[in-house]
């Protein structure tokens, strides 16, 4: 006879968190690899040169589409989200790199996600072509009711399982998608304005483009860790219609 689970002590969140663990990324990194085909080996001096002087050339980069040379740097983040938010993120393939925590080879941790006030509840419109609008106190008393009353047998589920000598694999089958998961994500610059440019709202942007605010709020806080490291290269992807080149 197994022993009954103490009664789950979830946590719940409305937020979500980036840091950028390692990078190696500068406006510099795009003007060498752009110079480099009409100046050769002369091209690394651009290296340490201020990449100020050299602002026209990124834009023109962008603007005209000239891609590669936005991808010759590196950016890691480690995040903290939904599984909602990384199945989302699987879609984006070309020039990432992922690693997320697995619930084979450790326990899974009691953290769920339930939206915060500020999160917009009620869709209208059709697919493509719809808005959000704010819910009322008694829609958000509801959504924050059962999703908690269901992560929480989810979770008793879950550990009433593993109690029984259920391997974590199998057992892990009961977990919602609201449940909290952790990541590495690698990319370019290349590859994060692709990125942007589909997962954020802007007032700049030429496309517009219908993000889910969850993982719209992973792709703002990357898009803060970028602007610090390639000022220029973002100003130039702003200006140009947030289209990646």
């Amino acid at each position: 006879m197994t022993d009954t689970p103490e009664p789950t002590k979830a946590h719940f969140r409305s937020d979500v968190t980036v840091d950028l663990v390692k990078s190696a990324a500068g406006d510099s990194d795009v003007l060498f690899a752009a110079r480099v085909s009409t100046a050769g080996e002369q091209s690394l001096e651009e290296v340490t040169k201020d990449p100020e002087r050299s602002k026209g050339l990124i834009n023109y980069l962008m603007r005209d589409r000239h891609g590669s040379p936005f991808e010759h740097n590196s950016m890691t983040f480690f995040i903290s989200a939904p599984i909602f938010v990384f199945r989302e993120f699987m879609r984006h393939r070309v020039g990432w790199s992922y690693n997320e925590e697995s619930g084979r080879y450790r326990e899974l941790e009691p953290v769920f996600y339930v939206p915060g006030e500020s999160r917009k509840l009620i869709q209208q419109g059709r697919p493509g072509k719809y808005e959000f609008v704010e819910g009322t106190p008694e829609q958000h008393a509801l959504t924050s009711r059962a999703m908690e009353d269901s992560y929480r047998q989810a979770y008793d589920a879950y550990q009433e399982m593993l109690a029984a000598g259920v391997a974590r694999e199998v057992a892990r089958a009961v977990l919602p998608v609201g449940l909290f998961s952790t990541m590495y994500a690698t990319c370019n610059a290349r590859s994060l304005m692709h990125f942007l440019g589909l997962r954020t709202q802007h007032e700049l942007a030429k496309v517009p483009s219908f993000p889910q605010r969850e993982i719209e709020m992973v792709g703002e806080q990357m898009e803060q860790h970028w602007q610090q490291l390639m000022p220029l290269t973002h100003a130039a992807f702003n200006k140009n219609g947030r289209v990646a080149p």
